[in-house]
């Protein structure tokens, strides 16, 4: 059987940006999701699942915290976060992948750049795997500042690159041949193809980190994963001083 490529997949020429990211990405994980979860699984030989774990175990917060799990897809964090004693709540632009859902958490369709969460709301925010298919990332740690309480953590897996050159040059044969094929003959052969293309998105590991500061979190951490081919962002909310609202208060008296 010959795989054809789906309607609203990413274009295989250069990367969308803006408007059109969004709306190819959403029609993306719209196409993938029946697949998602066992394409998960065998690409990463199930990795995946305990890197998604220890993200969850990195927000060392109390129980019954609430917990946004942006990006949800199917659910496999928000049933993490339930088993942890957490409060997850999963939001996804995909309502595809949200009809796919295997939790009893609430979900709700929504963005990255507004999320339908009032200020300082929740506790703590995960996401997997997530982070290079926001249009603006800089953004997305803003509103990640505003809807979480200080004090409150946030821990964001995604993709990286091996620092070990042998190791680096495996991940690259893997991930940029073996996975297309993978995902080829099981499910969208352009959404896979796409995947191993979209790590450009990512800023530099350094670039990361400063914006989450500037963004109003502290004590930031990048944590590499079996080996460095994945890694886990986390940081606490800092709780602002009163030098630091009353210069905000002036900036905005300024405007």
């Amino acid at each position: 059987m010959t795989a054809v490529a789906r309607k609203g997949s990413p274009p295989d020429g250069p990367l969308p940006e803006g408007e059109e990211k969004v709306r190819a990405v959403r029609a993306m994980f719209d196409a993938i999701a029946p697949r998602y979860d066992l394409l998960n699984r065998v690409m990463t030989l199930r990795l995946d699942v305990g890197w998604r774990r220890r993200a969850v175990r990195a927000l060392d917060l109390g129980p019954g915290a609430t917990v946004v799990d942006l990006a949800a897809g199917t659910g496999d964090l928000c049933r993490d976060l339930e088993a942890a004693g957490y409060r997850p709540v999963g939001i996804d632009l995909s309502i595809g992948m949200l009809r796919q859902a295997r939790t009893t958490a609430p979900l709700v369709q929504g963005d990255a750049l507004r999320l339908p969460v009032a200020t300082g709301a929740v506790d703590g925010v995960v996401s997997g795997f997530a982070l290079r298919n926001f249009v603006s990332l800089g953004g997305v740690f803003d509103e990640l500042a505003r809807v979480v309480g200080p004090g409150g953590r946030i821990a964001l897996l995604d993709v990286a690159e091996p620092p070990n050159r042998a190791l680096r040059a495996g991940h690259h044969l893997y991930f940029g041949r073996v996975v297309p094929r993978i995902g080829g003959v099981l499910s969208d052969p352009a959404a896979y193809r796409y995947l191993p293309r979209s790590v450009a998105y990512l800023p530099a590991p350094e670039v990361m980190v400063d914006r989450l500061r500037a963004a109003g979190f502290g004590a930031v951490e990048r944590r590499l994963l079996s080996g460095g081919i994945a890694q886990l962002l986390v940081a606490t909310r800092r709780v602002e001083t009163a030098a630091e609202r009353a210069s905000e208060g002036s900036d905005g008296a300024a405007g």
